[in-house]
């Protein structure tokens, strides 16, 4: 079996080719990214028994894709997503997003390939119930360009349903070290904070909202499960380890690192928004996930202990 990852030196994708050893069966794994973030590193020391091939590659033009055949099965990582940083970049990330997924589209479509992909949680917006999966549109309420552009990833994988199998995954806020580690997401960028001793700045009314977390132990296991079990129905699903308030965050950072400074601000960031998350739908495929992030954010606090 052949597999090919896109944004393979991202945050979630250099975790999956630094770990794609452990899954059965595999053959070859070809790597792609553009490399526009400058994550060199994140190819370092990668290991022999991977089976790694990577490749220099804009997925956001549509042939560049053409030198690649026999690839069973495509993990598209490929994306702009800061969501905080999307509000000045709306048209790039539109630009960018939407034609790497038709890439990808073009591509399984043409080499009989099954395709991961890889939506968010954020699509919900703020929502004062627990939402499902099958709630029905008025359910969908993405706040940031980066949500409402992967609202419309799925509705364009669902007019090609008929053409190609995948499934798309609602990833909840990603925590925990890669190769390629970021830290504009929240439990990463509150980790980052408070090992320089900076305040962790919260909206005032954000402290006891939820929302969707997912460790990156967990997102490997959704891609290992998807490729081991042939995983492919062409449905949605949520994908978390749990659903926590930031003050939860904050306590099992304090664990760890005992005197952090908390900032209350009035100005809106991106953790004022609230959503809880169901995962039920992927437990009964037979996918448990119980990661709860503690192992991530000590291990992402250690990163920066001797700073």
């Amino acid at each position: 079996m052949n597999i090919l990852i896109t944004g393979a030196c991202g945050h979630i994708g250099s975790h999956l080719a630094e770990n794609i050893f452990k899954i059965k069966k595999i053959k070859k794994v070809y790597l792609v990214d553009n490399l526009k973030t400058g994550r060199h590193s994140t190819l370092f020391n990668s290991k022999k028994n991977n089976k790694l091939k990577f490749y220099i590659c804009d997925l956001s033009l549509k042939n560049s894709l053409n030198f690649l055949k026999n690839v069973n099965i495509v993990v598209h990582c490929a994306s702009l997503t800061n969501a905080e940083k999307s509000f000045g970049e709306k048209k790039e990330m539109y630009r960018n997003n939407i034609n790497c997924l038709k890439t990808i589209i073009n591509f399984c479509k043409k080499n009989n390939s099954k395709l991961v992909h890889i939506s968010s949680t954020s699509v919900y917006g703020k929502q004062a119930k627990i939402v499902y999966e099958d709630s029905g549109n008025k359910f969908l309420n993405p706040q940031s360009p980066y949500a409402k552009i992967k609202l419309i990833e799925e509705r364009i994988l669902k007019k090609e349903r008929k053409k190609i199998k995948f499934n798309t995954f609602r990833f909840g806020t990603i925590a925990g070290v890669s190769k390629g580690i970021r830290f504009h997401t929240a439990v990463n960028k509150f980790c980052f904070n408070a090992s320089l001793n900076q305040p962790i700045n919260v909206y005032k009314t954000a402290l006891n909202q939820y929302r969707p977390y997912l460790s990156l132990n967990d997102a490997f296991k959704v891609f290992k499960f998807c490729i081991e079990k042939n995983f492919f129905n062409n449905d949605v699903y949520n994908v978390l380890s749990g659903n926590f308030t930031v003050n939860q965050i904050l306590k099992k950072i304090k664990k760890y690192k005992k005197n952090i400074r908390i900032k209350m601000v009035k100005y809106k960031i991106m953790n004022q928004l609230s959503y809880h998350v169901s995962n039920k739908k992927l437990s009964k495929a037979g996918l448990i996930l119980r990661n709860n992030l503690n192992k991530d954010i000590r291990n992402t606090l250690k990163l920066l202990r001797n700073i």
